[in-house]
């Protein structure tokens, strides 16, 4: 038969049933709590890197590859068609003006030489021959020139003769017509020969003229090969380095061909590319800044070529700094071209962040959280970036790459 349970057994099996069930309540919790933080996303404060908004100036850049070259080479070409024989200065080494680079062979240049040479005395034989000749014909017609005038004299007289006897009647008016015609006769062969005689020393000025401009221009080509022969001891007119000579003793160069570069390496300037498409972009004048290494060094674009090579367009850039410390021949520099110029407005440095975010949207980092706010972003460079809405002076904005987690509202950070 069951007894009723006292009032104190009740009571203490009361208290065990709620202090089972606060218990019950307690692991629940702490699971429910657990799996939380299991599944809430955070990110170690180790893996952030984050930056100060703050008021500045912004300059909007395109980025081009450069490369450093002497802002003045020389560029030595052959000046005949030879054979290299030898290479007296290699690349890397310093010259001084009248230091010999390179000696040509010479023979084939030499042979042309002594041929214009016999060309030359050839043409001032025929000038003597020429003179000579045109004196003998000259001799020939001064004598028959007297001769004709002695017969226009003789047949004046003859003619006087023939009227003197027409008018006393011992002659007849036929002989004195006669006489008149002989007389025209021999007067227009003197002029005829007077005529040849002029005609004769015109032909000699002329031939004379082209003589001596043949003898001229033969004399050139003799001096004009002279000295290529002597520049075929290819010689440097300045002082500088060599930074490329064509040193294959035996091989033939063209006259024309480049055999050697010499640069002066006292200051420098800047061959800078970029695609096409940023062409529009670039303007004589555009202000430019050149890094090497943890060194910003400034100047402008002083020349665009016109023509476009595979896509690809070629500036120069003029150094304020031409003769900096860092600047050394072919090292290659990151070139940032300026486009626009926010004067004032708020920034923060650049980083990874940007490059690879995918919407307008940045994270603040606030009591160990990150927010994400919406923002427009602006103009940027490679130190900065433009924030033109979402944060204020002050914010700690992450810069480190967040693409894991740009679809999430809140990040904790541990």
């Amino acid at each position: 038969m069951d007894r009723e349970l006292s009032a104190s057994t009740k009571q203490a099996q009361k208290r065990k049933r709620i202090w089972q069930l606060g218990i019950a309540v307690s692991f629940i919790a702490a699971a429910i709590f657990g799996f939380r933080s299991l599944i809430t996303p955070s990110i170690a404060q180790s893996e952030l890197r984050t930056a100060t908004v703050e008021e500045g100036p912004v300059v909007a850049t395109i980025t081009a590859s450069g490369i450093v070259v002497p802002e003045h080479e020389q560029v030595i070409t052959s000046p005949i068609q030879a054979r290299i024989e030898q290479v007296v200065h290699n690349t890397g080494e310093q010259v001084q003006p009248g230091d010999q680079i390179l000696l040509l062979d010479r023979g084939y240049t030499q042979l042309a030489y002594d041929k214009l040479k016999d060309e030359l005395e050839q043409s001032r034989h025929k000038s003597v021959q020429l003179n000579l000749n045109l004196e003998k014909k000259l001799n020939a017609l001064a004598s028959q020139l007297e001769i004709k005038r002695m017969r226009v004299k003789s047949l004046q007289a003859q003619l006087e003769d023939e009227q003197y006897l027409l008018k006393i009647g011992g002659g007849t008016q036929e002989s004195v017509k006669q006489a008149e015609l002989n007389l025209r006769i021999a007067q227009q062969e003197l002029k005829q020969i007077e005529r040849e005689i002029v005609t004769e020393r015109q032909l000699l000025k002329a031939d004379e003229q082209e003589l001596r401009y043949t003898l001229a221009m033969q004399s050139h080509s003799i001096e004009e090969l002279q000295r290529k022969m002597e520049q075929a001891e290819v010689r440097a007119t300045q002082p500088g380095v060599i930074t490329w000579v064509k040193n294959e003793i035996g091989s033939n160069v063209n006259a024309g061909d480049i055999i050697a570069r010499l640069a002066d390496l006292s200051s420098y300037r800047v061959q800078a590319t970029i695609s096409d498409a940023f062409a529009s972009q670039i303007s004589v004048g555009s202000s430019v800044v050149v890094r090497i290494n943890d060194s910003n060094l400034r100047g402008s674009v002083a020349s665009i070529k016109p023509t476009v090579e595979n896509g690809i367009v070629t500036f120069f850039i003029a150094l304020k700094e031409k003769a900096h410390q860092q600047l050394r021949p072919s090292l290659r520099v990151d070139v940032y071209v300026h486009t626009v110029a926010k004067p004032n407005t708020l920034r923060v440095k650049n980083g990874p962040y940007f490059r690879k975010a995918s919407k307008p949207q940045v994270y603040v980092l606030r009591d160990g959280e990150l927010i994400r706010r919406d923002a427009k972003i602006g103009v940027s460079n490679v130190d900065y970036v433009e924030l033109e809405t979402g944060v204020q002076p002050g914010d700690q904005v992450v810069i480190s790459d967040l693409a894991e987690y740009q679809h999430l509202d809140k990040v904790k950070v541990k």
